[in-house]
């Protein structure tokens, strides 16, 4: 299953327009050596014409994408996916899809994002207007299972490295949680 390679769950980056998804999932994914999908290449034209021209978009307009998102994270092996699963719901939808997909956090405070944003090419699909759209709709996951918190302020190594290091928190927790039934002493 596309969840599971070698026990490794795949990974959704996440959070608001400009705090950096895709440069810190396509680092992670070169780091690991997994595929990197950018999730907003998934949108659909509708959606894509509606951002360009200042319009957030609604759960309506997001079920169809997290769909084709989560049909991605079915393929064998493992991937690094950019999305910015604002909502527990929309995290829910994806993990229907992956049952052990974790997620990485950047955490961002709105002036940046907004600063971010502002500095990007005129082409990007999303404008500076629709920050403040962004933060409204986030419902943090912080404290939800799978799920790793890393600054936007932090460099892109330091974030890197950050990830790493929880996402083997994560696995030892996990295996303590369920230990190895071949490790178990057994009683004369």
């Amino acid at each position: 299953m596309a969840e599971e390679d070698n026990g490794c769950a795949s990974i959704v980056v996440m959070g608001v327009a400009g705090c950096g998804k895709t440069s810190v999932g396509a680092a992670l994914a070169r780091q690991l050596k997994w595929p990197f999908v950018e999730g907003d290449a998934h949108h659909s034209a509708a959606s894509i014409a509606k951002m360009q021209a200042g319009q957030p978009l609604t759960d309506e307009d997001r079920w169809g994408w997290l769909d084709r998102l989560g049909a991605l994270l079915q393929a064998p092996g493992p991937v690094v996916l950019s999305c910015s699963a604002l909502k527990r719901v929309y995290r829910d939808r994806l993990r229907q899809a992956s049952p052990s997909l974790q997620f990485v956090f950047i955490d961002i405070d709105r002036s940046l994002a907004l600063t971010r944003v502002t500095a990007r090419a005129s082409g990007h699909i999303f404008p500076a207007s629709l920050v403040d759209s962004q933060f409204n709709t986030l419902e943090s996951p912080v404290g939800e299972a799978g799920v790793m918190t890393v600054s936007a302020e932090l460099s892109l190594d330091e974030q890197i490295a950050s990830i790493l290091a929880q996402r083997a928190s994560l696995a030892a927790g996990a295996s303590l949680a369920h230990p190895d039934p071949a490790s178990k002493e057994t009683r004369a």
